[in-house]
Order: structure tokens, then C-alpha cells, then sequence
């Protein structure tokens, strides 16, 4: 029977389906927005070449004003030969905005990574819900809720990395923020609950996108972006690199790799000053400790006193928690125990062992921190690393005071292992402070300046030998003692121990916390 013959029926003809595919990969006209990848061309950065397997690509080409694709694309592609499905919008299409059957398309592909375990990449641009059809988006069981709902029950069982093109608006701006790693690309993502216009209207404060929701405020403000990149593709390619270091679902462990020697093998002397006081980076020593290339830090321009971040060891997936002394002499304050407790939290989700890197004065204190809830923050770390049950090894590199040692992992939080280097110091407060607050009184007696400053310094030596590395070792506080060019060997050689390391069995697996 002849295709004409089947449309004088009322049936669609094959040409007619085969003229809606076309309209629907077309999308509309991305002339307008010269600085932006158009979103098929993100597809392709993202999967392997002609893996992509799409769904829905029909959606509302029936009807009168229908819209290519109703303005997002999902599917299923490859990644590294490992299938991930992927939620993409179409700027070019009502400015990706969220109607009755974009919603649906989104719900089903999620419920499908929900059946099947699969990750999801979110490629966001867009303008929010499509108020025109505030009824299929907004208040019913398949509209956006749903789709917040099955992001929260994929949470910690299978990965879920956002790469923010442009706005993600109003409700839609939850979609980034209940994901593991939220990429930003400068100058067109945005990220707000409400426009500067609407935010002037209801609190009469004047600002810009850019200020209130761009991508170096919340990369480097808020902590709602973990990176920002100046190209569309850049900000893909990263994610595609991310899921290397994550297994597909939470019952897997990453894949090893072939070992790597690290970028600086040599570890020179003086990298970790001996004398508390003076600063130095430690991505300095992560350089030494992992393979090279290899480490990808998270969050890096958001409360820089503390470094996360996930690397390899001898081919194997790491995730690091590292005080930076360089910046706020790596004190943990507020924003730092948040940082910690989510990446502590994804490692725990995809059975990627930790490793602390210590050289902490302790939680920060003070009025201001006190009042921002420097306690409800810090115990929010101190339980997300004292629940997860991954393999921790604890390192301490010179200083560890107070209770920011039993933040980053303190022997009676159960480490594999607690390691020193021979900087190390471990103590409730440091020796000099000890001697100030036990003898303030006395202090404050002696008149004779010479006098005062000797009794202190004798006083500061008894503290220094209460505390002193052999008597760590001596009380087996510290396992071991390890010179700092030997510290990658013998990580290396305690993760290879743990490599038969399995989750108890009946653990309810947690989610990952937006904290």
C-alpha cells in the first residue's frame, strides 16, 4: 500500500513521521546564542561515538504548536563503553523550559536509571517551568516534584553529575543541586529561586544574575557549583572524566587502573616545615602521593581551607580530605565542615576508600562562627566520616589539635590505619598554648620578664615531651611512623590489604546529602 494511500486514511504517512524526526533534531536556531554549544553537539563530547540511543524524540509533534522534542533530549549512551542516561535541555526550544511531556520525558528516563542502576549526566539549560503549561508541570504526580523525588532516590546508588550551560531556574534550579558534582560554565550558567526582578519586587533589593546566581558566586560563595569552566565542552568533558573515578552503581567498587608514578616523585626536605607556624600546600604533598595526572579536586574555590578531591593510588580510586594550610592555617570553619561531609558522603555511597590528610589547629572559633553554627556544621562532618564505612587511613602531617583531629579521623573513629610523618604533632592544643592556659595565673605573677619567659619555655618543653611523637607510637595512638618519601609506599601497600573490604551486610545505603 502506498504511503499516500495510508495518509488519505488518517494514518501518519512514513513521510510524515520521517519530516518530524528531522524538525525534531533540528531543534530551533542556535545562531542566536553564538557562545553556546548546541545541545547535540554536547551529546557527542559526551558519549562514544555512536553510542546514544534516544527516547521520545516525537514528543508533541502531533499537535498544533508543537515544539522539537518538547525541548529536551534522553536517552542512553556509553561512556567509557559503560552505559549512563542522560537528561539534556534544548535552549533553542522555548528556552528549555519544563511542559507536561518534557517532565514525563525526564521522569521516564530517570526511572529507568532507577530500574536498571544506571548514572545520569543532567546537561541543564534552562528557563524553568513553562508557565503556559503550569498545569502539566507544576502541581501533579508526573510534573517536576516527581523528578526531584526519583534524584533523591538515586542518590547515593548511582552517580548523578550536572553540567549547568545556562539558567536553571526557580524549582528547576533543585535539579543541580540534589547531584554529586554540579559543573558551571562562566557567563551563562546561573543558578537562582527567583530573577533579580522578582528578588527586587519581594525584597526590594537591587542586584545582578551574575551576583546572586552565577557561576563564581556559587563556585566560590555559596558552594553550590564544584567547578567552573569557560567552555560548554570543558565543563562535558570534565563530567565524562568524573564518572572514570566512580563505579556505575553503589554496589561496585571504581575500576583499577594501570599505576602511574606520581608528577614530583622527589619529596624535598622542608615541604612540611617543621615549625607549625609557617604555611606551605598541601596539594604539594598530593602531588607526591598519588598517581600523576590523576587528581581531581572538588569544590577547589570554595572554603579552600580544607582540599577534596578523588585521585589514584597505584591505579586505585582514592578520595582525599586534606587541611590546606595556606589558607586560614587550615582551620576548619563552617563551610569547610559542609565540604567535608558531602565528599565524605559520596566516597562512603561508591565504596571509595578516604584518606585524611591532617594538619589542623582545630574548628575555628570565635562570635561569628559560633553564631553561624560552627557546632551543628562540625558534627555534620564528625558523623559523616564516623558512619562511613569505606576503608580510612589517617594521616598526620605536622599539626593536629583539638577536636578538628577527631574530625579528620582520629583513632577513635576507627581509621585502618593512623600514620605520622616525623613533622607530626597530636595534642588537645599546641605546647605553647597548653602552657598559657594551665598556667595563666602564675604566668601572670611573675614580674621579672626574663623570669616569666623562662619559666614559660620550661614549661613548654615538659609539654612538648608529654606529647611528643614516641609517646604516640609508645601508646599506639600512631601505627606507624613513616619518612615522608615512604608515605606513598605504604598507603599503597594498606590499601592493597583492605582490597577484600565489604559493606555489612543489611546497611541501609544512604544518600547523598545536599548538606
Amino acid at each position: 500500500m502506498s504511503t499516500e494511500a495510508i495518509s488519505a486514511n488518517g494514518a501518519p504517512g512514513i513521510s510524515d513521521v520521517e519530516r518530524a524526526a528531522e524538525r525534531a533534531l533540528k531543534g530551533g536556531d542556535p545562531a542566536r546564542w553564538p557562545d553556546k554549544l548546541p545541545v547535540r553537539d554536547r551529546l557527542a563530547v559526551l558519549f562514544d561515538p555512536g553510542t546514544f540511543v534516544e527516547d521520545g524524540l516525537l514528543a508533541t509533534s502531533a499537535a498544533a504548536d508543537h515544539l522539537p522534542a518538547d525541548g529536551v533530549i534522553t536517552g542512553v549512551g556509553r561512556v567509557y563503553g559503560r552505559p549512563v542516561a542522560v537528561i539534556a535541555h534544548d535552549f533553542t526550544v522555548k528556552a528549555g523550559s519544563w511542559g507536561e511531556l518534557t517532565c514525563e520525558k525526564q521522569i521516564r528516563i530517570l526511572e529507568r536509571a532507577d530500574r536498571d542502576l544506571l548514572p545520569v549526566v543532567y546537561l541543564v539549560d534552562s528557563a524553568g517551568g513553562r508557565l503556559t503549561d503550569q498545569m502539566g508541570f507544576f502541581p501533579g504526580r508526573r510534573g517536576a516534584s516527581a523528578i526531584f523525588n526519583l534524584q533523591v532516590r538515586l542518590s547515593g546508588r548511582v552517580p548523578q553529575l550536572c553540567c549547568l550551560h545556562g539558567p536553571s531556574a526557580a524549582g528547576g534550579a533543585y535539579m543541580p543541586a540534589f547531584c554529586d558534582w554540579v559543573g558551571m560554565v562562566n557567563g551563562n550558567a546561573s543558578m537562582y529561586l527567583a530573577s533579580p526582578r522578582v528578588a527586587e519586587k519581594v525584597t526590594g533589593e537591587r542586584t545582578t544574575l551574575e551576583a546572586m546566581g552565577g557561576a563564581m558566586m556559587h563556585a566560590e560563595v555559596s558552594g553550590c557549583g564544584d567547578e567552573v569552566f569557560d567552555e560548554d565542552w570543558e565543563a562535558v568533558a570534565a563530567a565524562r572524566l568524573l564518572l572514570s573515578y566512580l563505579p556505575d552503581d553503589f554496589r561496585a567498587a571504581p575500576a583499577r587502573v594501570e599505576a602511574v608514578e606520581p608528577e614530583q616523585p622527589e619529596w624535598p626536605d622542608g615541604l612540611v616545615p617543621v615549625d607549625p607556624n609557617v604555611s606551605y600546600d598541601v596539594r604539594d604533598v598530593v602531588d607526591r602521593l598519588v598517581d600523576g595526572g590523576t587528581f581531581f579536586e572538588i569544590k577547589a574555590r570554595w572554603a579552600q581551607e580544607l582540599v577534596t578531591g578523588l585521585a589514584r593510588l597505584d591505579g586505585r580510586v582514592i578520595g582525599i580530605v586534606a587541611n590546606q594550610p595556606k589558607v586560614r592555617s587550615g582551620a576548619i570553619f563552617v563551610d569547610s565542615a559542609d565540604k567535608a561531609a558531602k565528599f565524605i558522603s559520596l566516597c562512603d555511597a561508591f565504596n571509595i576508600p578516604l584518606v585524611f590528610l591532617q594538619d589542623v589547629p582545630g574548628f575555628m572559633v570565635g562570635v561569628e562562627v559560633e553564631r553561624a553554627g560552627i557546632i551543628r556544621h562540625g558534627a555534620k562532618m564528625i558523623a559523616a566520616m564516623a558512619s562511613a564505612e569505606v576503608p580510612k587511613y589517617s594521616v598526620v602531617l605536622r599539626k593536629a589539635y583539638a577536636a578538628g583531629f577527631y574530625a579528620m579521623c582520629a583513632p577513635g573513629f576507627e581509621p585502618r590505619a593512623t600514620l605520622a610523618l616525623p613533622t607530626a604533632t597530636i595534642g588537645p592544643m599546641s605546647a605553647e598554648a597548653s602552657v598559657n592556659a594551665v598556667y595563666a595565673n602564675k604566668i601572670a605573677a611573675i614580674e621579672d620578664e626574663a623570669e616569666r619567659a623562662a619559666f614559660v619555655a620550661a614549661r613548654t618543653v615538659e609539654q612538648r615531651a608529654d606529647i611528643n611523637l614516641l609517646r604516640m607510637g609508645s601508646d599506639l595512638i600512631v601505627d606507624a611512623v613513616v619518612q615522608p618519601d615512604r608515605l606513598r609506599a605504604e598507603l599503597s601497600a594498606r590499601l592493597v590489604d583492605a582490597d577484600r573490604w565489604t559493606r555489612q551486610p543489611g546497611r541501609r545505603h544512604h544518600l547523598i546529602s545536599p548538606v
